[in-house]
C-alpha cells in the first residue's frame, strides 16, 4: 500500500534550467558521438523545468524530482526513470520506450499519445544511508508504481510491465495494452474504453468499477480478477474469459429477451419513424443488445442507435444506416457490403474482417433552415483486414484508425482524414486521396507519397 516517505528524502540537487540546457548539449554530443556526458540526473530536483522536444536516450534520472516539468514529445528510450517523482509532469507524445520506470510516481501526469513499449512500470523502490546508518526508503509519497488520476489516453503501452502498480481512476481510452503484464495491478474505476488489452496478463488485478466499453480483451488472462460493478457493454472477450474472475454487478451487453417489444416490431416502428420524419413510430435504440450472426440485410436502420452492439458476423448487407449510431459496436466479420453508411457514427467499432465493399461513408448534406454537412466517423476505428473495396470514403474521419491490412482497392478517399492512421500493409491499387489528410499517419504506402 501506498505510504509515506518523505521523513527519509534528502535534499536534492536543484538545476536552474541554464544549469539543465548545459547538460542536455553535453548530452546531445554524447548521443552524437562527439565526445559530451551522458546526462546523470540521479537524485535531482528538476520540478518544472522544461525538457520539450530534447533527446535524453540513456539519461539517468533516477530518484529525481520531476514534478511539474515539462517533457512534451521528449525521446526517454533507454532512460533510468526509477523511482522518479514525475507527478503533474506533461509527457505528452513522449517516447519512454525501454525506460526503467520502476517505483516511479506518475499521479495526474500526463501521457496523451505517449509511447511506452516494452517500458518496466513494476514496483521498485530507491533506499539511502540515513543518519544512523541504516538504508532508508527514499521517496515522495510512495514506494511502488503510480499512476492514480493520470492521463494516458492514446499511449502505447505494447508489453509494459505494470504488475502490482496503481492504475486507479486513471484515464486509459483509447490506450494500447497488448501483451502488457498487470498483474495484480490496481485499475480501480479506471477507464479504459477503446482499449486494445490482447493477450494482457489481468491475473488477480482489480478492475472494480472500471470502465472497459468497447475494450478489446481477446487472448487476455483474467484468472481470480475481481470486475465487480465494472462496466463491459460492447468489450471484446473470449468464450470462458472470466473464469475464476468476480463479476458481482458488472454489466454486460441485453440479450433479446430482455427486450418489452420484438426486434420486428422495433424495425417496423423504426421505418415508420424514418419514413414520417419523426411524426409516427419510434426511433430503433438496439444499444448493448447481443445481435451477433443476425440477418439484418436490406434493413432500414437510418439513424438508428446501435451503440456498444455485438453485431459480430450478422449480415447488414444493403442496410440503410445513414446516421446511425455504431460507436463502440462489434461488427467483426460483419457483412456490410453495398450498406449505406453516410453519415454514420462509428468511432471505436470494432470492424476488423468485415466486408464493406462497395458500400458508402461518404458525407450527409442537411439542407434547410440550419444546413450542415455530417461526415462519417471513424476515429479510432478497428478495421484490421477489412474489405473496403470500392467503398466510398470521401471527406470520413479515420484519425487514429486502424487499416492494418485493409483491403482499399478502388476506395475514394478524396478529402479523408487519415491523421495518426495505421496502414501497415494496405491494399491501395486504384484509390483516390486527393486532398487527403496523412500527417502523422503510420506505414503509408509508397504509391500514396507520390
Amino acid at each position: 500500500m501506498p505510504r509515506s516517505t518523505a521523513d527519509a528524502d534528502p535534499q536534492r540537487r536543484r538545476l536552474s534550467q541554464p544549469e539543465l540546457d548545459v547538460v542536455m548539449k553535453e548530452h546531445a554530443r554524447y548521443l552524437a558521438r562527439r565526445g559530451g556526458q551522458r546526462a546523470k540526473l540521479r537524485l535531482c530536483d528538476l520540478s518544472n523545468l522544461d525538457f520539450s522536444g530534447r533527446d535524453l536516450t540513456e539519461a539517468d534520472l533516477s530518484g529525481s524530482k520531476l514534478y511539474g516539468a515539462r517533457l512534451v514529445s521528449t525521446r526517454l528510450v533507454d532512460s533510468n526513470l526509477y523511482g522518479a517523482d514525475l507527478r503533474l509532469a506533461d509527457m505528452q507524445g513522449s517516447d519512454i520506450s525501454r525506460a526503467d520506470m520502476r517505483g516511479a510516481c506518475l499521479r495526474g501526469t500526463i501521457l496523451t499519445e505517449a509511447t511506452m513499449v516494452d517500458c518496466d512500470l513494476r514496483d521498485g523502490v530507491i533506499v539511502t544511508p540515513s543518519n544512523d546508518g541504516e538504508l532508508k526508503p527514499l521517496s515522495f509519497d510512495v514506494s511502488i508504481t503510480e499512476l492514480t488520476a493520470a492521463k494516458v489516453n492514446g499511449a502505447n503501452l505494447t508489453r509494459a510491465k505494470l504488475a502490482n502498480a496503481f492504475v486507479m481512476q486513471t484515464d486509459l481510452t483509447d490506450s494500447i495494452l497488448r501483451d502488457a503484464k498487470l498483474v495484480r495491478c490496481n485499475l480501480t474505476n479506471s477507464d479504459l474504453t477503446g482499449c486494445s488489452l490482447e493477450g494482457a496478463d489481468l491475473t488477480e488485478a482489480n478492475l472494480t468499477g472500471a470502465t472497459l466499453s468497447g475494450a478489446d480483451l481477446s487472448g487476455a488472462r483474467l484468472e481470480r480478477a475481481d470486475l465487480s460493478n465494472a462496466d463491459l457493454v460492447g468489450a471484446i472477450y473470449d468464450a470462458g474469459a472470466f473464469g475464476g474472475a468476480r463479476l458481482d454487478n458488472a454489466r454486460t451487453g441485453r440479450s433479446l429477451d430482455s427486450l418489452s417489444t420484438p426486434l420486428e416490431e422495433m424495425l417496423l416502428r423504426h421505418a415508420r419513424w424514418v419514413e414520417s420524419n419523426g411524426k409516427e413510430g419510434a426511433r430503433a435504440d438496439l444499444s448493448e443488445l447481443d445481435l451477433k450472426e443476425v440477418d439484418l440485410a436490406g434493413a432500414l436502420l437510418s439513424a438508428a442507435v446501435l451503440r456498444c452492439t455485438a453485431l459480430a458476423r450478422a449480415d447488414l448487407s444493403r442496410a440503410q444506416m445513414a446516421m446511425a449510431d455504431l460507436s463502440l459496436a462489434d461488427l467483426r466479420r460483419a457483412n456490410l457490403t453495398g450498406a449505406d453508411l453516410r453519415g454514420a457514427n462509428l468511432q471505436r467499432a470494432s470492424l476488423s474482417g468485415a466486408r464493406l465493399k462497395g458500400a458508402r461513408l461518404a458525407p450527409v448534406e442537411i439542407r434547410g433552415a440550419s444546413a450542415f454537412v455530417w461526415q462519417a466517423n471513424l476515429l479510432r476505428a478497428r478495421l484490421k483486414g477489412t474489405d473496403l473495396t470500392d467503398c466510398d470514403l470521401r471527406a470520413a474521419q479515420l484519425p487514429g484508425a486502424d487499416l492494418s491490412g485493409a483491403d482499399l482497392r478502388g476506395a475514394d478517399l478524396t478529402g479523408a482524414n487519415l491523421r495518426g492512421a495505421r496502414l501497415t500493409g494496405c491494399q491501395v491499387d486504384g484509390s483516390r486521396i486527393g486532398q487527403a489528410d496523412l500527417s502523422e499517419a503510420l506505414d503509408i504506402p509508397v504509391s500514396w507519397t507520390h
